[in-house]
């Protein structure tokens, strides 16, 4: 209702405008003195000439722009309209075989352009002029923008729109030095990227805007480093993909999160070498609702497979991936099983059904110190569901099988990771007899994963602390969720069978650090505002985690970020006999005797680790790294 309000008042506003045009127009032609023949012919023809410029205006869409937020764009519009409106008054008027002096269009002209655009800017010349007031008052924020670009210039166009924010533009900084001391709507370049901490303090910045969606990932690192100097909050504006058209807004404008700081820039993936194995197959995702797993099927889908399947066990986010995929891609063929990959009836059940071309397997159980309690599970869900689904795949003639490892896996101090090994193993010896090529990949910690660290200290944060870490030293290799996804596709796509792909995860990140960053992210000081708190490790926790065993080797692939280990287990039958001992172990024994042997089939396993340290025989920290 307000918004036809506002409609009937500015078409209302224009014919009074529009007649008040060609009045003045007449008055300055004739010097005060308007021949009355030509007043008789407009005054006759005033009502047609009023709605056929609004019609014009209207066909121009003048009102249907916000014009509190007018800008180059709506003023061309408003001229045009001016041009085209005249235009077919003066056709209309010559229809009729009747004219007014050639004079009075000229200014009318002008006039519309003057009185029609100057009303819509005055508005928001007025609401400048408001807010201008408003934010010298108390609590406005005095905002940074890094990026004299023309993403920052829309940041701070968009800034000074938006006053009830109550946020001011007071300072930009780049690092181009021609664009220092030159303005920008009105704010000033004051200095580049090492003068970030003194402008702060200078200017008295309470929040900083990074807006230079094309940074790379290691460039945007290095100003947040910058930018932790200050005590501001931080936030930024992401991905050039969201300035198509100039569409920024404020609601694109986000916190810094953690994936920000990792350094590392974008996946290049080959995208026909993917496609190739991926379109028009039928693709099944088992764990598909889990964090890996429903990115895994969010990238699939992106390729047109002919089937997308989705096999997990835990029904709500299987269905949520379901609504998801549905909404973004309205012909993918998609199916969703509810089933536990324990149950061999129920996957050759599946199996026979969809007979897939593709297989990726990221259902497992992940969490140590639960496995750690619970072994059994652990062997139940891991070990021997991947074995029976790597048997229903050879048995029903799928091409590929890509099985999801962790770094875990190498040399283990928990039964999480040597069940994950025993799963490597079964992937590398069944691939020998088998026309199906069976390839396990393994990565380290994913961010933002379920149950990762990072959602663990965001919440003890938002409770107000402390943060625990258990161990000052600790380190671990971090990539994000749709970055692991897309090597692990990719990795896919080079498959001959047997390999271990070992990703690159970069460099390794201290958990001390990566919470000090969180909750510097979060607006807080760590220790004064937000106590960190050593626990101790835990039960099968590493100082260190590896990623590569000694006797694995390392061979580098197409691509720069995945290294294959080569095969090093091979005998299919001892396997089978070695899970069958497992079964009956569990069966009957407690979980001391299921670790002993476990660490008959996993000889790495080091069943008694306290979790004190990762120390080699020489006592120097145990560090491998597949980028090395």
């Amino acid at each position: 209702m307000q918004k036809k309000a506002r409609v009937i008042f500015l078409i209302l506003l224009d014919a009074f405008l529009i007649n008040l045009s060609y009045y003045i127009a007449l008055y300055l032609r004739f010097d005060g003195n308007i021949e009355a023949n030509y007043l008789k012919v407009y005054i006759n023809n005033a009502l047609i000439i009023t709605l056929l410029k609004i019609i014009v205006f209207h066909y121009f869409k003048l009102y249907k722009s916000l014009w509190r937020y007018a800008s180059i764009d709506e003023l061309l519009n408003v001229v045009v309209a001016s041009i085209v409106a005249n235009a077919g008054v003066i056709s209309y008027l010559f229809a009729l075989q009747t004219h007014l002096p050639r004079g009075v269009y000229a200014i009318t002209i002008m006039l519309d352009m003057l009185l029609i655009g100057g009303v819509r800017f005055s508005y928001r010349a007025l609401r400048r002029v408001n807010g201008g007031i408003l934010s010298n008052g108390n609590g406005y924020k005095h905002i940074m923008i890094i990026g004299a670009g023309d993403a920052g210039a829309m940041v701070i166009r968009e800034l000074k729109n938006h006053t009830q924010l109550n946020s001011r533009p007071v300072a930009i900084i780049d690092d181009d030095f021609l664009k220092e001391g030159q303005r920008i709507n009105g704010v000033p370049v004051m200095g580049r990227r090492v003068d970030i901490a003194t402008i702060a303090d200078k200017m008295n910045i309470d929040e900083i805007i990074i807006a230079i969606p094309s940074a790379s990932k290691s460039e945007i690192r290095s100003i947040v480093n910058e930018c932790k100097k200050t005590k501001c909050k931080l936030k930024i504006l992401p991905g050039m993909y969201e300035l198509i058209d100039g569409k920024v807004s404020i609601k694109e404008i986000r916190e810094v999160q953690i994936e920000d700081l990792l350094g590392r820039d974008e996946i290049n993936l080959d995208i026909d070498e993917i496609s190739g194995y991926l379109k028009g197959k039928r693709v099944l995702v088992t764990g598909g609702g889990g964090s890996i797993g429903s990115e895994l099927c969010r990238q699939i889908a992106k390729f047109n497979p002919n089937e997308l399947c989705i096999l997990d066990i835990y029904e709500n986010n299987a269905y949520d991936l379901q609504n998801e995929l549905k909404r973004k891609y309205e012909d993918l063929n998609l199916r969703v099983f509810i089933a536990s990959i324990r149950d061999k009836k129920r996957i050759d059940e599946i199996m026979k059904d969809i007979r897939p071309d593709v297989i990726f397997h990221a259902a497992a159980h992940k969490h140590v110190p639960l496995m750690e309690d619970n072994p059994k599970e652990a062997i139940k869900n891991n070990v021997f569901g991947t074995l029976n689904l790597a048997q229903a795949a050879d048995t029903y003639g799928v091409k590929r099988f890509v099985m999801i490892s962790t770094d875990k896996a190498v040399n283990p101090t928990n039964i999480m990771g040597a069940s994950k090994r025993i799963c490597e193993m079964i992937i590398q010896s069944i691939d020998k007899k088998s026309e199906t090529e069976f390839v396990a990949v393994r990565f380290g910690n994913v961010l933002g994963s379920n149950g990762s660290v990072i959602p663990l200290f965001k919440k003890q944060i938002m409770e107000g602390g402390p943060v625990t870490v258990t161990h000052p030293e600790i380190i671990r290799y971090f990539m994000t969720i749709p970055e692991a996804a897309q090597l692990v596709i990719q990795a896919g796509a080079m498959a001959k069978g047997g390999e271990i792909f070992v990703l690159d995860m970069g460099e390794p990140v201290k958990i001390i650090d990566l919470a000090r960053d969180l909750i510097k992210l979060s607006g807080f000081e760590p220790d004064a505002d937000i106590p960190i708190v050593f626990t101790g490790l835990r039960q099968g926790e590493k100082l260190f985690e590896e990623l590569l065993l000694d006797e694995e080797g390392i061979q580098s692939t197409a691509h720069e970020k995945i290294f294959i280990g080569k095969p090093i287990f091979a005998d299919y039958k001892l396997m089978l006999k070695s899970i069958d001992t497992l079964k009956e172990i569990i069966d009957s024994c407690d979980g001391s005797a299921l670790r002993d042997y476990v660490q008959q089939i996993v000889p790495t396993y080091n069943k008694n680790n306290t979790g004190d340290t990762n120390v080699s025989s020489n006592g120097a920290y145990v560090e491998v790294s597949a980028s090395r």
